[in-house]
């Protein structure tokens, strides 16, 4: 099998050393490690400045290519195709990792001729209508520009592809589905492992996340709850820890790294989300043979089948806690469920079943 090369583009602003921040270093570089695996050499093109290269000893044989002359982010952006010229001219195929920034690598597929794979790990132009702006139309047109000049589109949900073909019919071919991935062989169920915590959520604090809600049903209940996350309603959680008599605690951030550890500390994961993408941290939980709890919403009820591999519940506070209680009381459902939920992510979401697909996408474009 012969060897290629492949430039990831990073989300316009994001860098290893921002992956790192917020705690997502360790799952997103897996799939690109494990690549080189099958003779696919990765370059990552990235935002930050020139100390993205003290990643290097942690990424053994990736190049890592950054702003190494602190150049003004917009002239980076508008000469990043020639700045890396001789790297993206000998690589095979450009890839975005999500639309943020596809138009600066779609500029260097076309400069360079090189094949475009544009990636959506959610649909930014409806996250945007979703949450009232009024930018989403704008949105939309630059994604269709994005998805008629590229070579494939991955996303990762059956209703991700569903709305491109309606946007775009003649995009059917060449659009296809990747969902995200797990390290099944970290994120694993520990038995023996006292719980801590009844309740486990991590996520953003924010509107879109439902946490007012989620607030509601546990804190004058003695449900012991762990929240993990950071975002513009943190101070709801803090307002909650105050009255919760200890029954909440808040983390502001963990490394994936740590989190397999966390998921063992707690008997239920729940994600109360008015809308989702492909949630990386519900396919997580399930991996760790957690009972999960969900909204009815788009982008769970894709993963979570009611009653078999989880729990759907709506999105009001009275419905979020008696899903809550309702798992709780009953051990035989929460360890059916759990099971379940492993089998599931083993069957659909494992590092191994992606890396098969994202190879046969690069050989079927060179």
């Amino acid at each position: 099998m012969k060897s290629l090369t492949l430039s990831l583009f990073f989300s316009k602003g994001m860098s290893l050393k921002s992956w790192d921040k917020i705690g997502m270093f360790e799952r997103e570089v897996a799939l690109y490690k494990k690549l080189q695996d099958h003779k696919v050499q990765i370059n990552f093109i990235t935002y930050g400045d020139s100390s993205e290269s003290d990643y290097s000893k942690v990424l053994p044989g990736i190049n890592i290519l950054s702003n190494n002359f602190n150049l003004p982010n917009y002239i980076y952006e508008k000469f990043l195709h020639r700045i890396h010229k001789k790297i993206l001219m000998d690589s095979h195929i450009i890839k975005t990792n999500q639309m943020k920034g596809a138009n600066i690598a779609l500029r260097s597929s076309l400069c360079w001729n090189k094949p475009l794979i544009a990636r959506f790990g959610y649909m930014w132009s409806e996250f945007a209508k979703q949450n009232g702006e009024n930018s989403f139309k704008k949105i939309e047109v630059y994604e269709n520009k994005v998805i008629n000049s590229s070579k494939r589109v991955v996303v990762t949900t059956n209703k991700m592809k569903n709305n491109i073909i309606n946007r775009i019919p003649k995009a059917a071919n060449k659009t296809l589905v990747i969902p995200n991935y797990v390290e099944v062989d970290r994120f694993t169920p520990n038995f023996n492992r006292q719980k801590e915590f009844d309740l486990l959520y991590v996520g953003r604090l924010n509107k879109q996340k439902n946490i007012q809600s989620l607030i509601s049903a546990v804190k004058s209940t003695q449900i012991k709850t762990m929240i993990i996350g950071n975002g513009p309603q943190k101070k709801l959680v803090q307002e909650a820890i105050g009255i919760s008599n200890g029954k909440i605690t808040w983390v502001e951030k963990i490394s994936n790294s740590e989190l397999p550890e966390i998921m063992n500390n707690s008997s239920i994961f729940i994600l109360p989300s008015f809308y989702e993408g492909h949630p990386k941290t519900l396919i997580e939980a399930m991996a760790c043979g957690m009972p999960v709890i969900g909204a009815n919403s788009p982008g769970i009820r894709e993963i979570i089948e009611d009653g078999k591999n989880g729990i759907l519940c709506n999105t009001e506070s009275e419905s979020i806690q008696k899903s809550i209680n309702s798992l709780l009381s009953n051990p035989e459902l929460t360890q059916k469920i759990g099971n379940n939920a492993r089998e599931f992510v083993l069957n659909n979401f494992s590092l191994d079943n992606i890396i098969n697909m994202e190879v046969d996408l690069y050989r079927d474009l060179i």
